[in-house]
């Protein structure tokens, strides 16, 4: 009788988890394996690739000069294009935006409020899930804790809607290495929506990335940077790397934490052209006055305190062989004469 029990025991939890299995809906387990999908698509970092970040990001602690600026990237600009298409991804192609969002949205990058003056601490870690609730931007999360997740569907992610960046750059010179060099800091996308009562479009700055943190990432995201050459040859660090961007200067770090227009004192177009240009022959005349130029009007001299002609001095020159004129009388012609 006992036997006859615990065999119908086991026969009617089996029935159960069966049944406990089935009952999930198509739609929840589709959404899991999105799920799994979504958060497998952002690049997990090794300990090699941290390391050899590490070193990329290396700065001087006291440099001897430096010169902190920030730009305005148009994404509307040739030059700038490539951050920004395509604005929906396209298989393995994604726009800047997108790698940003997904990252962050996967716990794998912090983010920071956004002030005039960027503050990378703790306190000023931002809330993605307030973002997304404050965009109205459809979601569904993922575990708890440290390992909550939140998974977008590529076509709610606003990547078409961040026109501009605003980056920070940093131009300095390392007195250890005796070079110099200018590379990003930080950057902040800009999103770019339009109010469906009024019409009026709105700019908002989202949030600041440490450049470092990100770069690792971007060094894996390969772009498209010209019409005329598809290959995928440039990616995403050597783009900023390279400075193959273009911006306008909107601000400088100064004593008085002044924007462009207040150092000026006048907004007009013309002025603020002539300023930010200003600025930029500022940084290559630094630059240039780093180096010893070549003096190119000395000329070397032998032992003997001669001038030493090159090669192509020789031949200019060496006089060309003239050729013995031609004489108008008839040759002369000797007769032998016989005895």
């Amino acid at each position: 009788m006992k036997k006859i029990f615990f065999i119908s025991s086991m026969v009617f939890m089996l029935f159960a988890q069966a049944q406990e299995g089935f009952s999930q809906t198509p739609q929840t387990r589709t959404r899991q394996r999105g799920s799994e999908a979504a958060v497998d698509n952002t690049p997990t970092l090794t300990e090699r690739a941290k390391i050899k970040n590490e070193g990329n990001s290396k700065q001087p602690e006291n440099p001897v000069w430096l010169r902190e600026i920030y730009r305005n990237i148009d994404l509307t600009k040739e030059n700038n294009a490539a951050l920004y298409y395509p604005p929906q991804p396209i298989g393995n192609r994604k726009n800047l935006f997108t790698v940003i969002f997904k990252l962050v949205a996967d716990g794998k990058l912090k983010v920071y409020q956004y002030h005039e003056d960027e503050k990378f601490v703790d306190s000023e870690i931002v809330n993605f899930e307030e973002t997304l609730k404050t965009f109205q931007i459809a979601y569904t999360v993922q575990g708890t804790g440290d390992n909550k997740r939140f998974l977008v569907e590529d076509e709610n992610i606003p990547g078409n809607q961040v026109l501009e960046y605003m980056i920070k750059e940093g131009s300095y010179f390392d007195h250890a290495t005796g070079s110099f060099k200018s590379q990003v800091v930080a950057i902040c996308p800009l999103l770019l929506r339009e109010d469906y009562d009024t019409g009026d479009r709105e700019k908002q700055a989202l949030f600041w990335i440490q450049y470092n943190m990100l770069r690792p990432y971007l060094s894996r995201e390969m772009i498209m940077t010209s019409d005329y050459n598809n290959a995928l040859v440039y990616s995403m660090d050597d783009y900023f790397a390279k400075r193959m961007y273009s911006g306008d200067i909107i601000r400088t770090v100064n004593l008085r934490n002044q924007t462009l227009a207040e150092q000026v004192g006048s907004d007009e177009p013309e002025l603020l052209k002539l300023a930010q240009d200003s600025i930029e022959n500022q940084l290559k005349a630094f630059e240039k006055q780093l180096w010893v130029q070549e003096d190119t009007t000395k000329v070397a001299v032998d032992k003997k305190g001669k001038p030493i002609k090159s090669a192509k001095q020789e031949k200019v020159e060496k006089p060309k062989a003239t050729k013995p004129e031609k004489s108008d009388s008839a040759p002369t012609k000797s007769v032998r004469r016989t005895r």
